[in-house]
């Protein structure tokens, strides 16, 4: 699994799969903004599984300590 977020769109990825690729994602499913009040999009692959999640407004929808844990670098 792999976390990216991007503050300049204020959108975060959750990367389920090892390496999604060109062409990796079949199908994406956006939730329903009222119903959760924002975009959030689930990416499947061919097979029907999920392979990531994108959470847009991230600062709105993640918790901050998730937030701030992709912000700082890793401590050695």
């Amino acid at each position: 699994m792999k976390i990216t977020y991007d503050a300049r769109t204020d959108s975060a990825y959750i990367q389920l799969a090892d390496d999604i690729g060109a062409g990796g994602v079949a199908s994406t499913y956006s939730c329903d903004p009222a119903q959760v009040g924002g975009e959030i999009n689930l990416d499947f692959n061919a097979e029907g599984r999920l392979v990531g999640i994108e959470v847009m407004d991230g600062s709105k929808k993640l918790p901050d300590d998730f937030l701030r844990s992709l912000r700082e670098p890793p401590s050695k």
